[in-house]
């Protein structure tokens, strides 16, 4: 499921045919993930890496586009759900595994398998529970931002020319941290509560150009920092909630 951009709607309202568009970027996201999973098992984790970011652009777009053309459907929000699988489950577990963990023995694939069931238990409590949480937060760290953690890591590292086997260890402790975070019961905010429709004044634009330089002056290092707080937050809404109480 797209947990950062939900297609999904009340089942009442939910049409059951198959529309072209949206499911056009889940496809694209679908393949993405699929050529992550190719360019690892070649050897090319740099190229593997950025796939996986482009399934995340592609995921966040369906939902979106899904909602603005009213072509919402049963079948895409299923259709999405196992694409996702495959881009943040499968994908993310495979790469770091052949680029790191292979050498590991058993630890190395039990690493990548509590990430990847990690994910499928994820996406499944996200369907089941989406008519009952609290829309402003996700239950656990979305998929997306799990499988932007690894594969960040494992561009970071491939771009200071680290080898998987120098750090294996640091790549089995995220995976395994990604994994528990998914399946746990802590708060990430969700960002659902932005109105993209609103005026701003002319200050956030400039921002958000600012913003985006600051991504472009180094894509692998920044993108890992920007989710490795994101799944920071999550421990730390806990902690002053805990404190409040």
């Amino acid at each position: 499921m797209d947990e950062f951009n939900t297609r999904n709607k009340p089942m009442n309202l939910r049409r059951r045919g198959i529309y072209l568009l949206p499911n056009l970027f889940t496809t694209g996201a679908l393949f993405a993930g699929f050529y992550a999973i190719v360019q690892a098992m070649n050897g090319k984790f740099e190229v593997a890496a950025v796939a996986i970011f482009i399934a995340m652009v592609l995921d966040g777009l369906d939902g979106r586009v899904a909602r603005l053309t009213h072509t919402q459907s049963e079948f895409g929000a299923q259709y999405d759900s196992l694409s996702d699988m495959v881009s943040f489950g499968v994908a993310p577990s495979l790469v770091v595994y052949e680029w790191a963990l292979k050498g590991m023995g058993k630890w190395g694939w039990f690493a990548a398998f509590i990430y990847c069931a990690a994910t499928a238990l994820r996406l499944a409590r996200f369907n089941t529970n989406i008519e009952v949480v609290d829309k402003r937060y996700f239950q656990g760290l979305p998929s997306p931002a799990a499988a932007a953690l690894i594969a960040g890591f494992v561009w970071v590292m491939h771009d200071y020319d680290f080898s998987g086997e120098s750090v294996h260890w640091y790549a089995a402790a995220l995976a395994v941290f990604a994994g528990l975070s998914m399946v746990s019961n802590l708060p990430f905010y969700s960002f659902k509560d932005f109105n993209m429709r609103k005026s701003v004044p002319f200050l956030v634009i400039f921002m958000a150009a600012l913003f985006l330089i600051f991504i472009s002056s180094y894509p692998p290092g920044v993108l890992f920092g920007l989710f490795m707080c994101y799944a920071l937050s999550g421990y730390v809404m806990w902690f002053l909630r805990r404190r409040q109480k």
